[in-house]
């Protein structure tokens, strides 16, 4: 049997394989796919073209831009002694080496005296004087006024004290570190980073981790990122306090030409557009159109409805890797998070496999012909 193929059997094959090339398997669409007519009456989203001078009216679009900020507090300066707090648990020793002592006994010079708690009013009962108030004092102010208060039915009478800090002179590590639990405040304005040690570190497998301190009903959230680019970002720790440390939240969706197709979570505070095509593994160099990454951005109602908000609750933001302004303009174009970051495919890879599909048959066909 001999096969012969001739050359409007071979155009006709061309044109067939041509026009049916949206039936070939493809991992991406292209950018004329994607992007549409979006100038037709009724489009349903609006098309940017990132560009230098365009960069600056995004932010006002949404001024948060994707980053998780609250106040934050004050930095909290040099460590110095602890105060002495309500809930607070004192242990004291009194020495009173008098035979006649109102406290001691024959067997042994001291009493000891266990568990005095430190009152909501900060003052603390013992036997034979009045409530004595060592709230606010440190440990060795709060042992001198209580042993002032002994000397004046006790004359000899000498204080030890040690102290138990209880809930408000303590704080919470609830999670994100080594070794979570309760830790007293045994300095006052112990640094948020010092608390952080004492615990353990921060988890190692957290990504971008993001620091809460929850004090009263306030709520005080930042990355650890921004907790260590200056002193001024360490705050105080007071009692009470409960940290939290999780990973970031955030996230954005890979798709397309890349070498990753998933949801991926922030690794840093601000993503820019270039670094999250690195985050994606890159674009594939033989099926991706570097003039064709797009940034799919969700934006709410009430943001399109103001002087400076973006043109349409669906915005495309298209850029061009081939060009230096185009790159620049990537690297400064923050990512948002639940953007949707497409690498589209060269229309040129669709027309290739057409080809190579085409040669396929064509090789085939000779070799049939040769039997």
């Amino acid at each position: 049997m001999t096969v012969d193929l001739n050359r409007r059997q071979v155009l006709g094959g061309i044109a067939v394989l041509t026009l049916g090339g949206c039936a070939v398997p493809r991992g991406a669409p292209t950018q004329r796919e994607v992007l549409a007519r979006p100038d037709a009456e009724g489009a349903d989203f609006a098309l940017e073209l990132v560009s230098r001078d365009r960069l600056a009216l995004y932010p006002a679009w949404n001024p948060r831009n994707g980053r998780m900020r609250t106040d934050w507090p004050q930095g909290g300066g040099v460590p110095s002694d602890q105060v002495l707090a309500p809930g607070d648990r004192l242990s004291l020793r009194i020495w009173d080496p008098e035979e006649s002592s109102l406290i001691a006994s024959a067997e042994a010079p001291f009493a000891d005296i266990a568990n005095v708690v430190v009152t909501a009013g900060g003052n603390v009962s013992l036997p034979y004087i009045d409530e004595v108030q060592v709230g606010g004092l440190t440990a060795e102010r709060a042992r001198t006024r209580i042993q002032q208060s002994l000397t004046a039915i006790i004359p000899s009478a000498q204080v030890q004290l040690e102290v138990s800090e209880g809930r408000r002179n303590s704080a919470q590590m609830l999670g994100g570190v080594a070794s979570p639990g309760t830790y007293p405040l045994n300095e006052r304005n112990l640094p948020l980073t010092s608390l952080i040690a004492a615990a353990g570190g921060i988890d190692t497998s957290l990504k971008n981790p993001q620091v809460q301190i929850m004090r009263g009903s306030q709520v005080f959230r930042r990355s650890w990122e921004f907790v260590l680019q200056s002193p001024s970002n360490d705050p105080a720790i007071r009692g009470g306090d409960r940290v939290l440390i999780e990973t970031d939240p955030r996230s954005f969706k890979a798709l397309g030409a890349s070498e990753r197709e998933e949801v991926i979570g922030f690794d840093k505070q601000d993503v820019s557009a270039l670094r999250a095509i690195s985050l994606m593994g890159g674009i594939a160099d033989t099926r991706a159109d570097p003039r064709g990454l797009l940034v799919l951005r969700r934006y709410d109602q009430s943001e399109t409805l103001r002087a400076d908000g973006p043109p349409n609750t669906r915005v495309v933001f298209s850029f061009d890797l081939t060009t230096a302004n185009g790159m620049f303009s990537a690297d400064e174009f923050l990512i948002q998070p639940d953007d949707i970051v497409l690498a589209t495919q060269a229309p040129a890879v669709t027309t290739q496999r057409v080809l190579t599909l085409f040669g396929a048959i064509l090789g085939f066909g000779r070799a049939v012909g040769t039997l």
